[in-house]
Parts: structure tokens; sequence; C-alpha cells
């Protein structure tokens, strides 16, 4: 009687270990894939490595197309309804083609932080850097791109220190309107977001083992 009861702790415990967790993707057109099917857009090809590495995780796309991050901090509520153990922010590309002051978007970005703590304080997060088209001017481009890792040092949070690392600018990776991804861009873009997220995976099933 004794050996099946702790066999029935045992199982119970290993579901709890098991048991899925969310990522969750607030995004722009980068994370929807635009012009792509969803299925190649990198939030995607970052599932099947979820998978391929048998991970107790389900991505959760809220990539929208043309996304700022007034827009995400608006949308933050209603998405943190579910569960979410790992909130990655991919926004700011908008910002920055649009020309929004860096202070404005620095305050909506920490907003957006300050609810997932209040929600969850043992959530991950995790900020994607973007930076400002060249044409917006120096000035404007130097404070845009401090904007991300002055954030992510503050809360103590990762950083992805730019997410179009080696896809930016290149226009064999990226459509014709020389912003979006094309699949290939995706790949690259998914590895990237990769090398900082698996970790923090790792990490969130060691404490919950804890």
């Amino acid at each position: 009687m004794r050996i099946v009861f702790l066999s029935l702790v045992l199982f119970s415990f290993a579901f709890r270990v098991q048991e899925e967790k969310v990522v969750l993707f607030l995004g722009d057109s980068l994370s929807a894939g635009f012009g792509l099917d969803v299925a190649q857009a990198f939030p995607s090809l970052i599932q099947e490595k979820i998978k391929q590495e048998k991970l107790p995780f389900r991505v959760v796309n809220a990539g929208l197309s043309g996304e700022t991050t007034a827009g995400g901090l608006r949308r933050i509520d209603w998405l943190l309804k579910q569960q979410v153990d790992v909130l990655v922010i991919e926004l700011g590309g908008n910002d920055g083609l649009r020309g929004i002051a860096p202070s404005e978007t620095e305050r909506n970005l920490q907003g957006i932080i300050d609810k997932m703590r209040e929600k969850n304080p043992d959530a991950s997060i995790i900020l994607s850097g973007m930076q400002a088209p060249p044409n917006m001017g120096k000035d404007y481009t130097e404070k845009f791109r401090a904007i991300f890792p002055t954030i992510a040092k503050r809360n103590k949070i990762e950083l992805i220190p730019f997410l179009l690392e080696g896809v930016a600018g290149n226009p064999r990776l990226n459509l014709p309107d020389g912003i979006h991804p094309t699949a290939e861009g995706h790949r690259i873009v998914a590895e990237t977001v990769w090398q900082t997220l698996k970790p923090v995976l790792s990490r969130t099933i060691q404490a919950q083992v804890k």
C-alpha cells in the first residue's frame, strides 16, 4: 500500500513538472509573419524547436501587423487573462518607423513589463531590441537603440540585442518592401531568438522542480 501511495505521489509530481507552460510573443508584423504563412513566422519555428527538445511549452503568437508599443500596452491586460510563463516582447519597430518619441516607447514598454510582473511575478520576460531606420537621423536612431538595453538592465530581464541581426538590410532575406523577412530570414530570426529563449525555458523548468 505504501509503495502504491509513493508511486501516485511521484506520478503527480512528474505530471506537474511536465505540465504545459505558455510562451507569449507580444509583437507586430514581424511576429505575425507579414507576407508569409504564419507557419513560416519565427514564433512558429520556435514552437518546432520546443517540440524537438521535448520541452513542456506552448507558443502563443500575439503578433499583430502595424502594432506599436502603445497598442501592445493596451492589449496586454486581455492577453494576460491566460497564464503566461514567459513573455517575449517584440515591439518598437513601428514606433521607430513612425518617429515616435523614444521616451514614449520606453514608457510603453515599461508599462507592459509592469503589468506582466503584477499578474505573474515569477514569469520570465525577454525584450527584443529594435533599431530605427537611418533616415530618422543619427540623434533619433541612437536614442531609439538605447531604449532596449536600458529597459533590460533596469528590470533585470533578458535582452535580444537586435532581433533582425544578420537579416536587416539584406535584400535576399527580406521581402520587396525591404522591411519584412522572407521565410529564410525568419529562420535566421528564430535562431537569434532561440539563443536567448532556450536557457530561459530551461531555468523555468528547473525552478518548477525546486
